[in-house]
């Protein structure tokens, strides 16, 4: 197990970074007047895209593309630093076609479709043509099971018909959306049968199919995700061909291991992208103001907040890199617990970054003038999504190696007489 980055990787890095800084980086505040204030597209976003895609910064994240895809073949760790750089960002991964959750559903359709579906749906994620989200979420059941979702996949004769309602779908309020990936449980004479994880399949549904409804727009404690704008859906007697299925009838679950390993390690590494932006600006908020006649950042506790900061970021990058290490080593399955491991300390130790910095900057912290904000609730989020905390800590456990010896028996302690 080495990190040392290879002569390729180093240099691809470089590049990103030289881009970020000059093509990127100086368009934010561009960014924020037409998408975040006006509610409106970013006019630069599609000439940026071509200028990313031109230098070979396109489809990063996708180490397995076909010899006839678009994109620059990156294993996960060499992908690590790269994602780490665009999550400095809100929007830092849109321009090179990296944002979640497009990637993570370009993975499982490059997993697990036929070549007619890839021809349909995924060429266009791949061009950056069209914007996708993932329907599992439902605000009637306790989601962290999915073993709940109650959303219906019924087949009448040649066609698929789904019903229910879904939320906290990323990517669903986007106006570009145009690809429903739905998870629902298969009923009917034809359902799948089998266990608990058998009995739930994954149908594509065009956007603008009868019967799908737009509910509203969602934010999470009142951030808004402007890159893949959340929202809930309403399925009523909607209809799909057959062949919009991925993978097989009762297979839903396993198909979707695929996308959910891409996109719990994609967020922490850009966690760690905003963590990094987050210390600078507590450095510089603490140098440049004074309080009770001395400099902010003289007071031992504002230099241990920064500190201690830069050990769990410092704590953070080695489980995320370990992690990619052995995704890459053993595939998602094999690497299942380091990204337990990772979905369990990135979120939470930029949870604490992100409280500390908006402590530091005080009232202008939880302003839209910082990003803290969006550090604090993306954090958080990541807590809930893509497995919550407790999912994931009880899946460690239970992988916890057990001791061959009992208290009374072990060789560790040397209790008296």
């Amino acid at each position: 197990m080495h990190f040392q980055p290879s002569p390729r990787a180093e240099a691809l890095r470089e590049r990103l970074e030289q881009f970020f800084d000059t093509e990127v980086l100086p368009l934010h505040r561009t960014w924020v007047a037409h998408v975040v204030e006006r509610g409106e597209p970013a006019p630069f976003m599609e000439g940026l895209r071509q200028k990313a895609r031109a230098a070979g910064l396109w489809n990063l994240a996708l180490p397995g593309l076909a010899d006839n895809e678009p994109g620059t073949r990156c294993s996960n760790l060499e992908f690590a630093p790269l994602c780490e750089i665009m999550g400095r960002l809100p929007w830092g991964s849109e321009p090179f076609n990296c944002h979640a959750p497009d990637v993570p559903n370009m993975v499982l359709l490059h997993e697990a479709a036929t070549p007619a579906q890839k021809r349909q749906w995924l060429d266009p994620l791949l061009e950056g043509a069209t914007r996708s989200a993932f329907a599992m979420t439902e605000p009637a059941v306790a989601s962290s099971d999915a073993t709940n979702i109650a959303t219906t996949i019924r087949r009448a004769r040649d066609r698929y018909v789904v019903n229910g309602r879904k939320w906290y779908i990323t990517g669903a309020a986007h106006p570009y959306c145009s690809i429903l990936f739905v998870l629902g449980r298969q009923v009917g004479d034809d359902g799948a049968g089998g266990g608990r994880t058998q009995q739930h399949s994954i149908v594509i549904v065009p956007r603008d199919t009868a019967g799908v409804r737009l509910v509203r727009p969602l934010r999470f404690i009142g951030w808004e995700d402007h890159v893949a704008p959340i929202g809930e859906l309403e399925f009523t007697d909607v209809e799909v061909p057959l062949e919009n299925l991925i993978g097989s009838e009762g297979g839903g679950f396993a198909a979707t291991q695929a996308r959910l390993g891409p996109a719990r390690i994609h967020h922490c590494m850009r966690l760690l992208g905003c963590a990094e932006v987050l210390i600078a600006l507590m450095i510089a908020r603490a140098r440049e103001r004074s309080t009770f006649g001395r400099s902010v950042i003289e007071y031992d506790s504002v230099q241990q907040a920064i500190a201690l900061s830069r050990v769990e970021v410092e704590q953070a990058r080695l489980l995320v890199m370990k992690c990619a290490w052995a995704i890459d080593m053993a595939g998602f399955k094999g690497g299942w617990r380091e990204l337990s491991l990772a979905k369990i300390a990135v979120p939470n130790a930029v949870q604490r970054i992100a409280d500390r910095a908006l402590q530091i900057f005080g009232a202008m912290g939880g302003s839209d003038d910082t990003p803290i904000h969006h550090a604090l609730a993306y954090a958080r989020l990541m807590r809930i999504g893509d497995g919550p905390d407790e999912v994931h800590l009880r899946q460690i456990f239970r992988t916890e190696p057990q001791p061959d010896w009992s208290i009374a028996t072990s060789p560790y302690l040397t209790p008296r007489a």
